[in-house]
């Protein structure tokens, strides 16, 4: 084999390495948009989290003070009761 015929042999193995390259690089690429998509995916997800909890945050207070102004009219209706039946008496 000629120093020719080895060195075309070389060059037709670079080229095909080139192009597997190539196409390596470019699933590479597709694999990192991909990755890049699903980032900002879950960036919405998360933010979408954080504001859903906020509003149960506050669903929950607002639960508690309609839970503590209910104690507080049932008190006074209890206390209308006994002055009530203290006027019956």
């Amino acid at each position: 084999m000629s120093a020719l015929e080895r060195l075309h042999e070389k060059i037709e193995q670079l080229k095909t390495d080139y192009v597997s390259i190539q196409e390596q690089n470019k699933n590479l690429k597709s694999q990192l948009a991909g990755v890049a998509a699903a980032h900002t995916d879950q960036e919405t997800l998360v933010a979408e989290l954080r504001a859903e909890l906020e509003q149960c945050t506050a669903k929950e207070q607002t639960i508690r003070n309609l839970q503590q102004e209910l104690q507080e009219k049932d008190n006074e209706i209890e206390k209308i009761i006994a002055q009530v039946e203290s006027l019956l008496a």
